[in-house]
């Protein structure tokens, strides 16, 4: 009988022990999983030339959470810039808020996580200070000259210097009919020449002259001797 009590007193107190053991690993466990505040972090960035602010929860239990960002000026808060929910992940759950911080500006991150009536953080992470560089603004690319010139519509000067062969005879002909003839009403050599020719003013022009000359004077005295001849016989 007193053999029987004793084991059962051995095995009462073994299950007492694996009990709490199990007890206590279930607490750990609990605790692990539970929302915290140093589940949560912030930074100031850049995104695409132009600043935010990032902030990422760890929290792997994925307790809901309320972020809100303020803009400190002196220990107090400047303005609001932002509020968001974010459910955090084991590997980072990310909320971003748009801020054209400047820099060394100081925000102060307020955290509030709950889950039913329970209340796991309500509190501030530590205060963001913005780097002391602020974002560059991205550089859009420049069109190169050719492009420019294609764009506008005026021919490049290779395009417009560059004449066909067979334009050679066009511009000839339009450059000597356009150009004005020298002297202005002057007549030119060869028209002389040829007016001499018409007119006779040549070298045998003399000689026609004396000829003709003594055409009249023979023909003047054949007309006097026969008027002379015809009064005479009237008389008789």
């Amino acid at each position: 009988m007193s053999h029987n009590r004793r084991t059962a007193a051995r095995s009462a107190r073994i299950l007492g022990v694996s009990a709490a053991s199990a007890a206590l690993a279930l607490g750990a466990a609990g605790s692990a999983l539970a929302c915290s505040l140093a589940d949560f972090s912030a930074a100031a960035l850049c995104d695409g030339g132009k600043g935010v602010i990032t902030v990422t929860d760890k929290d792997a239990s994925g307790v809901p959470a309320v972020v809100t960002v303020y803009l400190e000026n002196n220990g107090s808060d400047l303005r609001q810039v932002g509020e968001q929910t974010v459910i955090g992940t084991k590997e980072g759950a990310q909320v971003q808020f748009a801020e054209e911080w400047k820099p060394g500006a100081v925000y102060r991150v307020h955290v509030t996580a709950t889950r039913g009536t329970k209340t796991f953080v309500n509190d501030d992470i530590p205060l963001l200070t913005a780097p002391a560089k602020a974002c560059a603004a991205e550089q859009t690319a420049k069109p190169s000259p050719s492009t420019s010139r294609s764009a506008t519509g005026k021919p490049s000067p290779s395009a417009s210097a560059s004449t066909p062969a067979g334009d050679d005879t066009t511009a000839t002909a339009s450059g000597s009919a356009a150009a004005p003839a020298p002297g202005g009403n002057e007549v030119s050599p060869a028209a002389q020449e040829s007016n001499l020719a018409e007119t006779g003013a040549d070298s045998n022009t003399p000689v026609i002259a004396g000829i003709a000359a003594a055409l009249v004077a023979v023909g003047g005295a054949a007309v006097f001797f026969g008027m002379r001849r015809r009064g005479a016989g009237n008389r008789h």
